[in-house]
Parts: C-alpha cells; sequence; structure tokens
C-alpha cells in the first residue's frame, strides 16, 4: 500500500482523531453513576441534572459555530482548539467547590467536547468514499462502546474507593497526549469555504432559545408548567426566540444554524432520526444507573455492570449497521429498523414490572437498536452536503446528536423524579412501587419519540451508495 492508499490515510488519521473522540463520548457519561454520590456531597439532588444538561447545552450551542469556522479555517487547527477548551474544563472541575461552580466547569467542557466529536467525524469524511466508510465502522463503535462501558463502569468504581473528582483528575493526561498527537497529524484539508462572517446575532439567539426550552423541559412535572402564568410566559417566550431564530436565518448569507442543509429533506429527516436516537440513548446512560439504583435498590458498581448489555448491545448494532451498508449500499433500513426496535424494548420496560434481568435483556436489545443509527446518518448527511461543507454537514448530525441528548435527558429526568419522594437517593433508601411509576412513564417517553424517529427515518431516499468519494457523484436510486 501506498501512502494514497484511502486505507493507510485512514488509519493514520484515525490514530490521532480517536482520542478526543474517545474523550468526548466518554465524558457525557461519565458523571452517570457519579450523580448520586455528587447529590450526596453537597446535599443536592433536583439541580444535578444540570450536570448533563449544562453540559450538553453547551454542545449544542457551540457546534454550529465550530462547523462553520472548521469549514473556513481547517478542521485540525478547531480540533487542537476544541481539545484546549475541554482540558480547561476538566481542570476546572477538578477543583469546583460547589454544585454551581461544578455545572458551570461541565458547561466549559460542554463548549470544547462540542468540536472533538463533530470535527473528527469531518476529518474522516475527507479520505473515504461514502460506502467504504461503513468498512470502519466498527472502529467508531468501538471507541463509543468503550467510551459507554468504561465510563459508567469506571465511575461507579471510581466513586466507591476514591472521590468523584478523579474522574476528572484522570482526564488532564489523555488530553495533553491526544493535543501532542494532534499536533503531528500530517494532513491536508481540501478548499475551505471561507464566504461570509460568523451570525453572532443567531448564535446569542440560538444559545438563549435552547437555554430556556431545556431549563423548561427539566421541569419536575407538567402541572408546575401549565399551572404558572410566568412559566407560561417562559413558553411563549422560547417559541418566539426560535422563531425570530428561524427568521435572521433567512436574511444572512451565513447563518449560525445552517439552514442551508435543512432546508434539504434529506438532511431534515437524517437530523431528526439522529435527534430521536440520541434523546432515548443518552436518557438511558445518564438515568438508568439512577433507576437501577433508587427503584432495585443496587450499588453504583452493580449497576455499572448492569449497563454493559446496552453499551455492548449499541457496539453489535452498529457492527450490523456497517456490514448492511458496505454490502448492500442501502442507507435507509438501518436506522429506521434500529428505531423501531428501540420502541418496542423501551415500551416493554415502560410497561413490565422492575426487574434486574429485564433490564440486562431489554436493555441489550435497545442497544443494538440504538447503535444502528448515528453511524449512517451521518455518512447521510457528508454525501448530501458535499466536500465543501463536511464541517457543517459534521455539524448538523452533531447538534442534532447533542440537542437530542440534551432534551432526551432533561425530560426523562424530570418524567422520572416527578413521583420520587425527598430523599429518595440520598440515603433515603429505595423507592417504592408508587414512586416508581416516573420512571416506567419516563421509558414510554422515550419508546414514543423513538418511533417518531422510525418514522422520520422512513421518510430517507432510497439511494445505494456508490464508491465515489464525498461529493464525487450521485447516489443511485433504486427504480
Amino acid at each position: 500500500m501506498t501512502d494514497t492508499d484511502p486505507r493507510l490515510r485512514f488509519f493514520a488519521l484515525f490514530s490521532a482523531v480517536m482520542l478526543p473522540m474517545f474523550l468526548a463520548a466518554v465524558d457525557q457519561t461519565l458523571l452517570a453513576l457519579a450523580t448520586p454520590a455528587i447529590a450526596a456531597e453537597f446535599d443536592e439532588r433536583d439541580a444535578t441534572s444540570w450536570l448533563a444538561t449544562g453540559y450538553l447545552l453547551a454542545s449544542v450551542s457551540m457546534v454550529p459555530l465550530y462547523g462553520r469556522l472548521a469549514d473556513r479555517f481547517g478542521r485540525r487547527r478547531l480540533l487542537g482548539v476544541a481539545l484546549g477548551v475541554f482540558s480547561l474544563g476538566a481542570l476546572a472541575c477538578l477543583v469546583a467547590p460547589t454544585l454551581p461552580a461544578l455545572v458551570a466547569a461541565r458547561a466549559l467542557q460542554g463548549a470544547g467536547g462540542a468540536g472533538l466529536m463533530s470535527l473528527s467525524h469531518a476529518l474522516i469524511g475527507e479520505v473515504l468514499a461514502p460506502r467504504e466508510r461503513a468498512r470502519y465502522q466498527v472502529f467508531f463503535a468501538m471507541v463509543f462502546a468503550s467510551a459507554s462501558l468504561m465510563g459508567p463502569l469506571l465511575g461507579g468504581i471510581v466513586v466507591e474507593l476514591v472521590s468523584w473528582r478523579w474522574l476528572f483528575a484522570a482526564t488532564l493526561p489523555l488530553c495533553a497526549f491526544a493535543g501532542w498527537r494532534l499536533a503531528r497529524l500530517r494532513h491536508t484539508p481540501p478548499p475551505l469555504d471561507s464566504r461570509g462572517r460568523i451570525d453572532v446575532r443567531g448564535g446569542l439567539l440560538f444559545v438563549a432559545a435552547t437555554g430556556l426550552s431545556l431549563w423548561l423541559m427539566s421541569r419536575p412535572g407538567a402541572a408546575s408548567v401549565l399551572g404558572s402564568a410566568a412559566l407560561i410566559g417562559c413558553v411563549v417566550l422560547a417559541a418566539a426566540l426560535w422563531g425570530l431564530l428561524w427568521r435572521l436565518g433567512r436574511r444572512v448569507a451565513q447563518p449560525y444554524l445552517p439552514l442551508e442543509l435543512l432546508r434539504m429533506p434529506v438532511m431534515r429527516h437524517a437530523a431528526f432520526a439522529t435527534l430521536a436516537n440520541a434523546a432515548a440513548s443518552f436518557a438511558l446512560v445518564f438515568y438508568l444507573p439512577a433507576y437501577l439504583q433508587w427503584i432495585l435498590g443496587t450499588s453504583a458498581a452493580q449497576s455499572g455492570l448492569l449497563l454493559l448489555p446496552f453499551t455492548g448491545g449499541s457496539l453489535l448494532g452498529a457492527s450490523l449497521a456497517g456490514r448492511i451498508v458496505l454490502h448492500t449500499g442501502r442507507t435507509r433500513e438501518p436506522p429506521m429498523l434500529g428505531l423501531l426496535i428501540g420502541a418496542l424494548c423501551l415500551a416493554g420496560l415502560g410497561l413490565a414490572p422492575p426487574s434486574r434481568l429485564l433490564v440486562m435483556v431489554l436493555g441489550g436489545f435497545t442497544g443494538v437498536g440504538l447503535g444502528m443509527v448515528m453511524a449512517v446518518t451521518q455518512i447521510i448527511s457528508q454525501v448530501a452536503a458535499g466536500p465543501a461543507r463536511l464541517g457543517a454537514a459534521a455539524a448538523v448530525i452533531s447538534l442534532s446528536r447533542n440537542l437530542g441528548a440534551a432534551t432526551g435527558s432533561a425530560a426523562f429526568g424530570a418524567i422520572a423524579f416527578s413521583r420520587l419522594a425527598p430523599g429518595t437517593g440520598l440515603g433515603g433508601g429505595v423507592a417504592s412501587a408508587a414512586e416508581s411509576v416516573g420512571f416506567s412513564l419516563a421509558f414510554l417517553a422515550a419508546a414514543a419519540i423513538c418511533l417518531a424517529g422510525a418514522w422520520s427515518a422512513s421518510r430517507l431516499p432510497r439511494d445505494r451508495l456508490g464508491a465515489e468519494p464525498t461529493g464525487g457523484g450521485a447516489p443511485r436510486r433504486d427504480r
């Protein structure tokens, strides 16, 4: 194989970006099993949901900016900037004296993590043809699966043996090594898109609209939202902000949100399927440990072990989806089928009585289904956008993923905790059967969003990917 061989180029690049991808993936689940310990240390439970939503809110807000800047100034350069911001956030989390300070530090980490995932995928998209990327999905799946496994599992072990702060201390040397490896990467990006200026007003509107929407979804119950005039006013304000953002985006040459891509039906359907998948996936990663500890009475380490079928199933599902795309070129069937499987299994968790065995079995099949979605929608979006807008295309899918993760975890937590009595999970004992109803309703809500995502995936075109590089030719459509 020569230096121009796509396989050599892929492995050279993947060896440099795999650690940033791993850091971004593991950091989103790192505190899943540490949340009860953090709540106990700071004597707060309800506010700990912002450890997840604060991180994801910052990620959601920054992803479009990374996409625009990367297409203009270089994807490797922006990836280094994102890694530096992520490292500062980890250091701030390590020394955070209060829960609000920890939430703010997690938001800083999220601002860096937003670029780690999307820019790594954009760099990979420059090397391989769309159909060939399916051959290497197992490597991406291994990164995500290992992150999903190590995050909750090691998190529970570290919390029981030492302190949750060690989770961030271990991140810092990995960030330093990733920065050194990235600096040594030899990679020449394609021609960049240098048109227009950054839409600052659109960015501020997006942050305000997203933050207000997430706050509303994290309320501890729908009755409190509907029963308060002030909160109803917040709902109206959030809708107005989204309307202003959309109107502004139609008048700006290069809007903060890549609306020129979202006007394409294939991008909209791929983005919503990704959002639904992420909403269900992250809700389970963040709150299934709480369900196991507070409803079934397991320890932190035991709940980490009970998550293994879900994370292992995700790896299997991603590998299966990659093989389907590689051998058939079809991109619609894997996300559609995967989301349907996820919807059925989540409905089973919501309707059946709580059981450890049920969590393991249905959790494993849920992982298989949800694991079939993300990689395929990433390929679909890159083909639709073309090589000049790989950064923006990766930003659309990463934005959908982060927005789904943020809204899914916030809404799932609000529904699940709506029936828990004060003190549950903080030394107050295992929740009663009546208190577990909140989690059952949350599982059913996650099943509903998966079902909606499956419908959206069914609207994707029945195209077959060819062997051309990204943008090098149109996909072949079935007659």
